[in-house]
């Protein structure tokens, strides 16, 4: 049998982490009660394990661990299928969340799922042709710094700061960077619950003059345009 790796992640409540799971696919393989609390559950290749930890503050957790696939797109929008027929809505902030589907500077596809853990599930496909390019300006370096900021560090205001900085000193730039630009601000906005933000962020990404190869190239950001659309219509 080749070698691999299981990561055991802590929980405050087992039944809300194995519902959640079981909801976006995953079959409960094996579950204890005594003398500890612990359960797994597996979706093809991918395993996960889970120990009760009564001291765990979900949205204070820093637990997380890399599934690395070939169908990346595939598991996005089927976990997003499973998570909004469980709950009626694609949670985009809180704990659960789901982030969104892009491309990162470091040769991956992927996103980030929270679990009602607080367990943070990075979730990536290697790229066939890594676009390692050099930032054009400085909103592109800030964006690009912005999202691993908030995206893999999990650090929504240091993100938002870099990139209201930027954002601020109106150099001129892409009509797509500023337009992703202003997506992950809003984005950032909603996560720090700042619904006003987000809503005129949003109205100004809306306003970027973008062509149709634009719109080509910007799939993954106006998809999470619709998604934050449909959260802040929600209240």
């Amino acid at each position: 049998m080749a070698d691999r790796t299981i990561p055991i992640l802590p929980c405050r409540s087992i039944d809300e982490v194995l519902d959640f799971y079981q909801a976006i696919g995953f079959e409960v393989t094996y579950r204890q009660k005594s003398p500890n609390t612990f359960a797994i559950v597996r979706r093809g290749g991918i395993e996960l394990q889970f120990f009760v930890l009564k001291a765990v503050d979900p949205a204070n957790s820093y637990s997380t661990c890399y599934v690395i696939t070939s169908d990346v797109d595939g598991l996005y929008r089927s976990f997003r299928d499973g998570i909004r027929a469980a709950t009626g809505r694609v949670p985009l902030r809180g704990v659960p969340r789901i982030g969104a589907l892009k491309d990162m500077s470091y040769g991956v596809r992927q996103f980030v799922m929270t679990d009602p853990g607080g367990n943070m599930i990075r979730i990536g496909q290697p790229l066939d042709q890594p676009t390692a390019t050099t930032p054009q300006d400085r909103l592109d370096r800030a964006l690009r710094t912005a999202v691993l900021l908030g995206d893999s560090k999990e650090d929504p205001l240091a993100a938002a700061s870099t990139l209201d900085r930027a954002l601020a000193a109106d150099e001129p730039t892409e009509s797509t960077t500023l337009f992703r630009a202003l997506v992950f601000r809003a984005d950032l906005a909603l996560r720090l619950d700042d619904r006003p933000l987000a809503t005129t962020t949003l109205t100004r990404a809306e306003a970027v003059p973008l062509t149709d190869a634009d719109r080509t190239a910007l799939t993954d950001d106006l998809g999470r345009v619709r998604d934050l659309r449909a959260d802040l219509a929600l209240t």
